[in-house]
C-alpha cells in the first residue's frame, strides 16, 4: 500500500516549510550554560578572573557580579546579552575605560556599583539609557574628572557614591558642582584632591562664581599671499575695511568682508614703488589714503565713490620727506592732522594739516634724528605725539593751540623702535619696542612714564597693544623666532605670555571686528599675511 501525501490546498507551504526545517523545528531555543570561570543560580551569575566580559551569559540573569578579572574596557553593548538585569557590581578588577553606550540595553538596571577598580575615563555618554537607575556607585577609582552630562537622563537617580576618587577640580568639574546643587538624588561627600589649594576641600563647597573657565585663542583664519609692512583697517560706508602695505608689489591692496561666503575679499589695488604705510583717513564721509613710498615720493588717494577707483589727489614733497617710515592721523581742535615720520638722516618728521582741500605742512618736528615711529595720545586730555628714534631716546611734544612743542623724553630707552600707547580705565600706558634688549610697558605717573614691565624681545621691530572680544593684549613681534602673545591681568596689572604666532617677521598688528567675529591681522614682512580669528573658549564645556 502506497501512502500518497496530499500537498494541495492552504497548508501545503507551511507543511513544506516543516519539512525543510528539518526535526527540531518548533523548538525552544537551548538554555545558554554557565560560562567558564562564572558560577549561576536560577537568576544570578558570579564571575572570577575572567579575561573578558563572558559573551555568553544566560538570558534571565536578574544580578550579574564581575570580580578580580582581567578585562580593562567596557564597550558598547557588552550586556546586551542579559537584558532583565537589576543589579551590576563590577568590583576588583583592571577596568581603566567605559566607553559610550557600554550598558545599552540594561532598561531594568537599577543597581550599578562599579567600585575598587582602576577606572581612569568614563565616556559622556556611557550610561545612556539607564533610565530606571536608581543607584550608582563608582567610588575607590582613580577618576579625576568627569564628562559634562554624565547623567543626563538619569531621572530615576536616588543615590550616588563617588567617594574615594582624586577629583582634580578645575572647569572640567564646573558642571558637576551645578548638578549637586540641583539634583534630589543623596550623594556622598565628594572631595578634592587638587590643585593643591583645594586639596580635602569638599566639591559642595564650591561656588560657580569661583571657576574662572573662559579663556581665549587665536586660530589661523586665512592667509595673504603677499608681504606687507603695514595693516590698517578703517570704516567706510559702514563697512568694516583692511588695507595692507606691499612692498615688494607696490600696491596697497584693500580688503572687504563677504558676508555671503564668510571671508575677506580684494576689491581695490593702489599701484605704487617699494610702499611702506598705506593709511585711511574718512574725512566728512570722504576716503583718502596716504601712501608712503621709499621712492618716487609719497602720495594722497581720494576714492571717487562712482567709481569705486582711487584717484590721485596730492604729492607730498619728497625734498622733505626722503625716507618715511610711519604715519598717524589724528583730529586735535577738530582739525584733521597727519604725521609722517622720516627715517633718513637728512629727513625732517613733519606734521600735515587738512585745509578743506588738501593737506599742507604745518610743522617740522624733529629733524635729523632718524624717527622711525610717530604715536598720538592723550595725556590728563591734552594732546601729546611721542616720536622715537634711533638716534636718541622717545621725545615727548604737547599742543600748545598751535604747533606741539618738546614736554621731555623718557630716559634709560635708547633704541626703541615704535611706541604704541593704551589706557586702562583712565590710566595711560606705552608699549616700547626694541630690537635689541627688552622691550617695556610704561605707566604714566602724572609727571614722566615709569617702568612696569620688561620682556625680552631680541629681533623685535612692533610691540602692538589691542582690544580684542573685550580681552587686552600685546603682541611682541620677533624677526627670528615665533611671536609671543600676551594677555593682561587686571588683578596683577601686568601681562602674562599667554600664546605664540608663527608669523615671520611682523611689521604691524590690527583688530577687525564684522558679523559679531573677530579677527587679527598680522603683517609679515618676510612671508604671508595672516588672518587669526579670536574665539572665546569655556572650559566647562
Amino acid at each position: 500500500m502506497v501512502c500518497r501525501l496530499g500537498l494541495g490546498g492552504a497548508g501545503a507551504p507551511l507543511l513544506l516549510l516543516l519539512l525543510l526545517a528539518g526535526p527540531g523545528a518548533g523548538r525552544k531555543p537551548p538554555k545558554r550554560k554557565c560560562p567558564l570561570g562564572c558560577t549561576c543560580t536560577k537568576d544570578t551569575a558570579l564571575c572570577e578572573r575572567v579575561k573578558e566580559i563572558p559573551p555568553d551569559l544566560p538570558q534571565h540573569l536578574v544580578s550579574l557580579s564581575l570580580i578580580r578579572s582581567g578585562f580593562t574596557v567596557i564597550l558598547e553593548g557588552s550586556f546586551q546579552q542579559v537584558p532583565s538585569l537589576q543589579l551590576l557590581l563590577i568590583t576588583y578588577n583592571s577596568l581603566e575605560l567605559i566607553g559610550d553606550d557600554a550598558f545599552a540595553g540594561l532598561v531594568h538596571l537599577e543597581y550599578l556599583f562599579i567600585e575598587q577598580n582602576r577606572l581612569e575615563m568614563i565616556s559622556k555618554n556611557a550610561f545612556r539609557g539607564l533610565k530606571n537607575l536608581l543607584h550608582l556607585n563608582l567610588a575607590n577609582n582613580n577618576l579625576q574628572t568627569l564628562p559634562r552630562h554624565l547623567f543626563r537622563g538619569l531621572d530615576s537617580l536616588t543615590s550616588v557614591d563617588l567617594r574615594g576618587n582624586a577629583f582634580h577640580c578645575d572647569c572640567k568639574l564646573k558642571w558637576l558642582v551645578e548638578w549637586l546643587s540641583q539634583t534630589n538624588a543623596l550623594v556622598e561627600p565628594i572631595e578634592c584632591r587638587s590643585p593643591p589649594e583645594l586639596n580635602r576641600t569638599s566639591l559642595s563647597e564650591l561656588r560657580l562664581g569661583e571657576f574662572d573657565c573662559i579663556t581665549t585663542d587665536l586660530v589661523l583664519f586665512d592667509t595673504l599671499p603677499e608681504q606687507s609692512l603695514s595693516v590698517e583697517t578703517f570704516t567706510y560706508n559702514g563697512e568694516q575695511n583692511l588695507v595692507v602695505a606691499q612692498p615688494f608689489t607696490g600696491r596697497c591692496s584693500f580688503l572687504e568682508w563677504d558676508h555671503v561666503a564668510g571671508k575677506f575679499r580684494n576689491y581695490a589695488y593702489i599701484n605704487g614703488s617699494s610702499t611702506v604705510v598705506c593709511k585711511p583717513l574718512v574725512i566728512e564721509g570722504e576716503l583718502f589714503v596716504i601712501v608712503a613710498q621709499l621712492f618716487k615720493g609719497s602720495h594722497i588717494y581720494k576714492r571717487h565713490e562712482a567709481t569705486g577707483q582711487f584717484l590721485h589727489m596730492q604729492v607730498i614733497e619728497s625734498s622733505r620727506m626722503r625716507k618715511p617710515n610711519d604715519i598717524e592721523v589724528f583730529r586735535v581742535e577738530g582739525d584733521w592732522y597727519f604725521i609722517m615720520a622720516d627715517s633718513s638722516k637728512a629727513g625732517s618728521t613733519t606734521l600735515y594739516r587738512w585745509n578743506g582741500h588738501g593737506f599742507y605742512s604745518h610743522q617740522s618736528l624733529h629733524p635729523w634724528y632718524r624717527d622711525t615711529d610717530a604715536e598720538f595720545l592723550e595725556i590728563a586730555g591734552k594732546a601729546h605725539l611721542i616720536l622715537a628714534s634711533s638716534s636718541q631716546r622717545p621725545v615727548i611734544y604737547q599742543w600748545n593751540k598751535k604747533e606741539f612743542v618738546r614736554r621731555t623724553d623718557i630716559p634709560d630707552m635708547d633704541d626703541v623702535y615704535a611706541v604704541k600707547h593704551f589706557k586702562v580705565k583712565e590710566d595711560v600706558y606705552i608699549c616700547l619696542t626694541r630690537f635689541l634688549g627688552d622691550s617695556k610697558v610704561m605707566h604714566w605717573d602724572g609727571s614722566m612714564f615709569r617702568d612696569v614691565q620688561q620682556m625680552p624681545s631680541r629681533g623685535s621691530m612692533v610691540f602692538q597693544p589691542l582690544t580684542i572680544g573685550g580681552y587686552r593684549y600685546a603682541f611682541l613681534g620677533n624677526d627670528y623666532s615665533f611671536s609671543k602673545v600676551y594677555r593682561y591681568d587686571p588683578i596683577t596689572g601686568l601681562f602674562q605670555h599667554f600664546q605664540e604666532l608663527n608669523t615671520q617677521a611682523p611689521r604691524s598688528f590690527a583688530h577687525l571686528s564684522v558679523d559679531q567675529r573677530d579677527f587679527l591681522i598680522a603683517s609679515s614682512f618676510k612671508g604671508k599675511t595672516h588672518i587669526y580669528q579670536h574665539v572665546i573658549i569655556d572650559q566647562s564645556a
